[in-house]
């Protein structure tokens, strides 16, 4: 299978967390059919080498937990003498979704330390791997997943939804940063919608471990969600929100906006789930135009 992308060559190396199941196995058999050499990094043992099983090529597994910066430090001495320390596609997906109260402070130290800080020590160890792969002839791209819940922040599960708003400004902030000093190394901010994986059950949020068996007519599959995410690589984009078949782009574009708007307009915090606001917060959000995302040309440097 030959690929548009340069990132997705043969021989070139994928690193993926997350990758035993959802969205970040799906993307490693993709990588995968294009003859990459994909790295899979679970903390799920059991799961990565069924994974494994059904895939062929050059893939290796690493259980690791992408909470110890010890851990990273173990994979980037693995990745530089196996490898020759390069990394064209780096994708910093794992994360957990556990819900608790307030007065619970392991709740919010076990979310913030998978879904922040095992992004921020997947930077601390990798990055200096793909900034020096990348090059105009062939360049690197860094893919980290964040979440709807990051951008509109809906009640109910403050810990994952802060941890996944600082993903959103680290990889902004990582954006600007390599634009600078590293222009061929792309940062994507992939935000799926309503993905049948082992973060989602039966209701349209990513905030519960999936106990059914049957998916959802408004979920989309994770190889929906890569192919959306190729397909916006593609196109140079950083912020790639995906819709899913509740949800389409116009109606991401005014939740998001409805709840800037908050902000800007200095509105009450969460208007769109307070009742006094509800009528108020539908009709527009029902009505509410914006330009085609599609029509944008809104490139990285």
């Amino acid at each position: 299978m030959a690929s548009w992308n340069p990132v997705f060559e043969p021989g070139k190396t994928a690193v993926i967390t997350g990758a035993a199941s959802g969205i970040g196995l799906a993307l490693a058999r993709k990588c995968a059919g294009y003859g990459m050499n994909v790295i899979m990094v679970d903390i799920d043992a059991a799961n990565l080498a069924a994974a494994k099983a059904t895939m062929t090529g050059p893939v290796e597994t690493v259980t690791m937990d992408v909470g110890k910066i010890e851990d990273y430090q173990a994979l980037q001495c693995k990745i530089t003498a196996e490898y020759k320390g390069t990394i064209s596609l780096l994708v910093l997906n794992a994360g957990i979704a556990q819900k608790s109260n307030w007065a619970d402070s392991s709740y919010f130290e076990n979310v913030l330390q998978v879904n922040l800080f095992g992004i921020i020590y997947g930077l601390n160890s990798l990055l200096p791997l793909v900034t020096r792969s990348s090059s105009v002839e062939a360049p690197a791209a860094i893919v980290m997943t964040g979440s709807k819940q990051g951008i509109t922040n809906p009640p109910g599960n403050p810990a994952y939804n802060a941890s996944k708003a600082a993903v959103k400004a680290l990889a902004e902030h990582l954006a600007f940063d390599l634009s600078k000093l590293s222009p061929t190394t792309s940062v994507h901010l992939l935000v799926p919608g309503w993905t049948f994986t082992g973060m989602t059950g039966s209701a349209p949020r990513q905030d519960v471990t999936a106990s059914r068996r049957e998916k959802p007519a408004g979920a989309w599959m994770p190889e929906q969600v890569v192919e959306y995410l190729e397909a916006k690589m593609r196109e140079k984009k950083f912020y790639i929100i995906c819709p899913d078949n509740d949800v389409n782009e116009r109606l991401d574009q005014a939740r998001i906006s409805w709840a800037t708007n908050d902000l800007v307009l200095g509105r009450p915090p969460l208007t769109r789930w307070r009742e006094e606001w509800k009528n108020e917060s539908e009709e527009w959000i029902r009505h509410a135009q914006f330009p085609d995302p599609n029509a944008a040309h809104e490139t990285q440097g």
